[in-house]
């Protein structure tokens, strides 16, 4: 039982980072545009947080956790948004190739972070910022210590609340207002929503810098809670990011499904941590690689069957990863 119960509480928390960067990738699709850079904006993202939130803390005579939540929440929405502009100028003024631009955006925004750590860990191998960790973490104070419920249901920080509040907003979003409606339409064809009199290129500029940021709040959870506070130039945001762009294929691109489908993904991959307790199996050192490609297996088998079911609803935005041209119409 105390197994399963750390299974989960890994697992959650995975699953909210990649959750993240999902919902932001899907805002972003559903304009049309595909953005292969989410892992280099959630690496940005990431850094901008925690460097705000490290030098408040190392600076202030008397740093306020309010304060140092605020300021690192802005500076990640502010910095993941920029990235996202810069890709939206390149792929929408310029009509640059979405899939070029996305992945030099992910080789750009780690190189930007990489390089500004240098002078915050200054020769360390890894450095911390306490009070903004001890903020982000903090548990619901009361019904956190409700015994196994309370431990599984409310014991994590307030960003995992958050992401599944975004999800269903973005949802209701997508479904029930006039502006989501519009989005869908300018994803799905740019020509017949541009002769309704809709704005293309702001719906999609929109789009790209909200989604991006989103996407930035997730290198944000990964920095100042998944990581207990710690910052270190070891890639693994990266890597989360582009398991975020495997959940949005998995999710068909609908951000319900992305609450189940994110901690669906955080409970594969850490399967072979847990398994040997759960089962009373051993698991050989190289099925460790194995079982954590579980998440992308998943991801295939469903891109497999959505294509061959062909539903409309569970399609791409048919005008995903195409430039649109006024003149074409």
């Amino acid at each position: 039982m105390s197994s399963l119960i750390a299974w989960i509480l890994r697992a959650i928390p995975f699953g909210t980072i990649i959750m993240y960067g999902a919902l932001g990738e899907i805002v972003t699709e559903k304009s049309g545009n595909l953005n292969l850079g989410v892992p280099g904006i959630m690496y940005l993202g990431g850094f901008a947080g925690f460097a705000s939130a490290y030098y408040y803390e190392n600076l202030a005579q008397n740093p306020n956790s309010v304060v140092c939540v605020i300021l690192a929440l802005v500076c990640t929405l502010i910095a993941s948004a920029l990235g996202g502009l810069i890709y939206a100028f390149l792929t929408i003024t310029l009509r640059a190739n979405q899939n070029v631009t996305g992945l030099a955006l992910t080789t750009f925004g780690m190189g930007v972070a990489n390089f500004f750590g240098v002078f915050i860990l200054d020769g360390a191998s890894y450095t911390a910022a306490p009070l903004a960790n001890k903020a982000f973490s903090a548990k619901i104070p009361v019904l956190s210590k409700m015994g196994v419920v309370g431990q599984v249901v409310f014991g994590y920080g307030f960003l995992v609340y958050a992401a599944v509040i975004l999800a269903i907003v973005l949802h209701w979003f997508f479904t029930r207002t006039r502006t989501g409606l519009n989005l869908r339409a300018v994803g799905e064809n740019p020509a017949t929503a541009d002769a309704a009199g809709i704005s293309v290129t702001k719906y999609k500029y929109i789009a790209t810098c909200a989604g991006a940021a989103i996407c930035g709040v997730g290198g944000l959870y990964y920095v100042l809670d998944y990581n207990q506070g710690i910052w270190a130039t070891t890639g693994q945001i990266e890597a989360l990011g582009w398991l975020a762009l495997a959940l949005v294929i998995f999710t068909t691109w609908k951000p319900l499904n992305a609450i189940w489908g994110a901690y669906l993904f955080g409970i594969l991959y850490w399967l072979y941590q847990f398994l040997p307790s759960l089962l009373g199996v051993s698991v050989p050192s190289y099925m460790t690689d194995l079982i954590q490609m579980l998440p992308y297996v998943v991801t295939i088998v469903v891109l497999v069957a959505v294509s061959l079911r062909k539903k409309k609803e569970n399609q791409p935005p048919a005008h995903l990863g195409l430039a649109y041209f006024r003149e074409e119409r």
